[in-house]
This record gives structure tokens, C-alpha cells and sequence, in this order.
């Protein structure tokens, strides 16, 4: 064995800016065109579904409804989208071999930190039309006062149609806010707790002060009946339709570069758009069959858990890995069971969990451990655990698989970093990355450091937004 000096022996971590050709430079400042251009766009996990499955259909995707049915047989490089309720969806490019042997799969989360209209939201107090409102995961409520907000969503009418809601985003619409009290009336509120500074109750949304003028007598007045009068002149809804709606409180803040040298990208969302809209370009990219079937999964939900029909714990992703054996089985005459089959495939599957993770912030350096962090502009950053305290809440890749994974990006010359979630015993959090592991899969949770997660204008580098697609795009193409 040839010794090794001392600087081969020790690992440092740099920027990557200071490795970068020009070309690198100037390519992640084009990528990043496109991801800013996608978070405007996508604010909602709806909006994201329909924009990518746009998108995927002008690069040749079809609905693998059409390939479960038999109309369309399963055939290496075939390109398929599969959607779940409009919030979930499913890409996949299908490899030569049987997806017996295993996936390449990337998995990331379209939801993100809102606020939702609550069952009967609308009121009128002291002359102003307000609406009460429930916050969607884990929320600074203090954050999303006195900031300009917007509605995105769906309506069900009783006649079966089904309204689109969009008011804040064009530079036309009216805005919408949260009231704060100012400062010189809030001696108490200001020694509360900032988990009580703004309580729940009290993020009550205004949205309207004109009352509703009228000669006939027996017509309602008010405010409240303005608002209604507008909503049903536009939309074609009465109040009983917000019983039957999905309407989501998002901040109406346009995504843009941060800092002067624009190194930074700041907008809502980020956590986890980013890594959806990196593993979305790294699969629309691929330019070749894949031996082993590649697959993005954006599930819903994760931010309160994962629970319900559309998020990563249903067993909608199961079905998918059966559907998929069962229409190779069709297509090559294979006599394996289709469940025996699904099984063998998830548990052959290569996962990487694509979420994002706290960035360290030098405004808040006592929250991280330095040489266990992750940094803006290192890279894309892997955890191989999660969860709180104790390790518990997650799962543990094994060294085996995190090697592999890094092998690949380390002959791609792409830059990683290894990091978790700050300070031990100073909270935490987790990802989808453990109903994965339950379904037998090898998994590690890798993705885009954020600055400010969870708040109204998340911040990520630049560069990491595009090592954290080139990441993806090697795991597709070389893994």
C-alpha cells in the first residue's frame, strides 16, 4: 500500500463555486431561470401536478392508464405519468429489464407550509369581511402577519363543475393579509412567547371593506354580502360552496435572485419544490433506456405526516409497483405472480428521498453543530438519518448504499455534502424517507439546503439548486 501525504488523508469542505468551469457557472445560472419560472407557477401541490404533467406530456410521456389497461404495451423506453387525485403523481421511464429486479427511483413532496380556509370561513366584524383560517404543517405563525397573500384553489360546485380559484398572483389582483397589532399598542403581545405572539384563532384574513349597496330592502347589506356578491359575479359560487372547497393561503410574493451578485434564490415553497423540480428535470433529461425502469415520486401531504390517499403512506405507491410487474408479466409472458413480483421490486429498489434540509445560518449559529451542518453553495446535502434526539422518527441508510450513491456522484465530479438536522437534542424533523424502509426499499434522504424553511421566502444557493439536478441526473443515468 502506497502511504498516503496528509493532505490526501483529510477531507475539507469548500464552496463549489471554487471548483466551477465557467460553463458550470453559466449553466446553473440557466437552470435556474426555469426553477424560479416553476415556483411561480406552482405554488400549490395541484398547480405542481398540473404543470409537471404538462410538461411531461410535451417530452412524450402517456398515461400508464392506458399501459395497465393494455392499450399501449410495456416496452423499454416507454414513458409514463401516472396522477393521483390531482395531487400526486408519478413519472417513470421503463428500463430493459424486469422491474423484478428493482427501481431507481427519486422521491420528493409537492405540499408545503399554507394556510387553508376553514369549513365556513367567511364573517363580518366591525364593517370588515374576514376569513377564518387553519394552518397547514409546521408554521411560525408570527411569519405570515402583514404579508401579502394570495388564494390558489378548487371549488366544487353541486351542478359537478369544478372551479379554479387564483386571485393574487397577477399584478392586477387585489392582495389579501393578516393584520398585525402595532407596535405602539402591543406592550403585552410583545412579551408573549412568539408561539403566542399570533395564536390560531387569530390569523383571520381580510378580505373585503366595501359594503353591498342596494335600493331593494330585503336584500342583505354589508360587507360580507359585497364579498359574496364579487365571489359570485367571477366565480359563479354561493357561501354553502365553501363547505365543498380546497381554497390554500399562500404568500403573493413573486420568486427572485437574492443579493446583489444573485447567488441566492429566494421564494415560497422552496421546501420541497426544489428537489421536485430537480428530479423532474433530471428524469425529463434522460436521453437514454434506462436498464433498470427510473421513476419520480411526488407524493402530498408530507408536512402533516404523510397520512391520507395522496400521501406517501397510502398504498397508491404499491399499487403502482404492482400495476408495473403485472403489465411486463402481460407484455413477456411472465408467469410470476404480480404481488410476488411488486414485492421483489420494492425491495430490490434504490430510493433517494429528495427532500431539503436546514442550511446553516450565521444569524443562528448556536441552533448548529459547524462540522455537522450543511452550507449553502456546497452542494447537494445527504442525511443519512433524520428524525429527533435519539435517532428516532427515521430511518438509517446503511453505509453500503450511501457509499455507492457516492461513489457515483464522486466520479461525476459532482459536489456533496454530508450533514443533520442541527444540534442533537435542539429538535429535528423527518421525511418519507421511513415508509420507504417499509416497504424494504434502500433509501437516504439527499437534497437542496434551505435557509429560513417552512416561513413565507425560503433562500437556497444557487449552485446547489443545480448540483442537487445533477445529482439526480447521474443517479438516473449511472446508478
Amino acid at each position: 500500500m502506497i502511504p498516503l501525504s496528509i493532505k490526501d488523508l483529510e477531507f475539507k469542505r469548500e464552496l463549489a463555486w471554487y471548483s466551477m468551469q465557467d460553463e458550470q457557472k453559466a449553466a446553473a445560472s440557466d437552470f435556474s431561470v426555469g426553477y424560479i419560472d416553476f415556483l411561480n407557477k406552482a405554488k400549490t401541490e395541484r398547480e405542481c401536478v398540473k404543470e409537471l404533467t404538462a410538461e411531461a406530456v410535451k417530452n412524450g410521456y402517456v398515461n400508464f392508464n392506458d399501459v395497465i389497461s393494455g392499450k399501449i404495451k410495456f416496452e423499454p423506453g416507454l414513458k409514463v405519468y401516472w396522477i393521483n387525485r390531482e395531487k400526486a403523481l408519478m413519472l417513470a421511464v421503463l428500463g430493459s429489464k424486469s422491474p423484478v429486479c428493482g427501481l431507481n427511483m427519486v422521491g420528493a413532496h409537492v405540499d408545503a407550509p399554507r394556510l387553508d380556509f376553514r369549513p365556513n370561513p367567511l364573517y363580518e366584524d366591525h364593517d370588515m369581511a374576514l376569513v377564518k383560517t387553519h394552518y397547514y404543517g409546521g408554521i411560525k405563525k408570527y411569519q405570515w402577519v402583514n404579508v401579502p397573500l394570495a388564494l390558489h384553489g378548487v371549488v366544487c360546485k353541486k351542478d359537478g363543475t369544478k372551479v379554479i380559484i387564483n386571485i393574487g398572483e397577477d399584478a392586477n389582483d387585489p392582495v389579501f393579509i393578516i393584520n398585525d397589532l402595532l407596535p405602539h399598542l402591543a406592550y403585552e403581545q410583545i412579551e408573549k412567547k412568539a408561539s403566542d405572539v399570533i395564536t390560531a384563532e387569530g390569523m383571520n384574513l381580510l378580505i373585503g371593506s366595501i359594503p353591498f349597496a342596494s335600493d331593494d330592502k330585503e336584500e342583505s347589506k354589508g360587507v360580507k354580502a359585497n364579498v359574496l356578491n364579487l365571489l359570485n359575479q367571477k366565480y359563479g359560487i354561493t357561501e354553502r360552496d365553501f363547505n365543498f372547497a380546497e381554497i390554500e393561503i399562500v404568500p403573493a410574493l413573486p420568486a427572485r435572485y437574492i443579493g446583489l451578485d444573485k447567488g441566492m434564490i429566494g421564494g415560497y415553497a422552496q421546501d420541497d419544490k426544489v428537489c421536485a423540480y430537480t428530479a423532474f428535470k433530471a428524469i425529463i433529461d434522460m436521453d437514454k433506456i434506462p436498464e433498470k425502469t427510473c421513476a419520480c415520486y411526488f407524493s402530498d401531504r408530507e408536512e402533516v405526516g404523510s397520512m391520507g390517499n395522496t400521501g406517501a403512506r397510502a398504498n397508491w405507491l404499491e399499487n403502482f409497483f404492482y400495476e408495473l410487474c403485472n403489465a411486463y408479466a402481460l407484455a413477456n409472458n411472465d408467469k410470476i405472480d404480480a404481488g410476488v413480483a411488486a414485492r421483489r421490486s420494492m425491495a430490490s429498489t434504490a430510493f433517494l428521498s429528495a427532500d431539503v434540509t436546514a442550511a446553516f445560518d450565521p444569524n443562528f449559529s448556536e441552533v448548529s453543530e459547524p462540522m455537522n451542518t450543511a452550507y449553502c453553495g456546497m452542494g447537494i446535502a445527504f442525511e443519512k438519518y433524520t428524525g429527533h434526539r435519539g435517532k428516532s422518527g427515521a430511518s438509517e441508510a446503511s453505509c453500503e448504499f450511501f457509499t455507492s450513491i457516492a461513489t457515483v456522484l464522486d466520479k461525476a465530479g459532482i459536489p456533496w455534502q454530508l450533514t443533520e438536522m442541527g444540534k442533537i437534542d435542539k429538535g429535528g424533523g423527518g421525511t418519507i424517507a421511513q415508509y420507504m424502509t417499509d416497504l424494504g426499499m434502500d433509501v437516504i434522504d439527499c437534497g437542496t439546503p434551505v435557509l429560513g424553511m417552512h416561513s413565507p421566502y425560503e433562500v437556497t444557493s444557487m449552485v446547489d439548486v443545480y448540483w442537487t439536478y445533477k445529482a439526480y441526473s447521474e443517479f438516473f443515468n449511472k446508478y
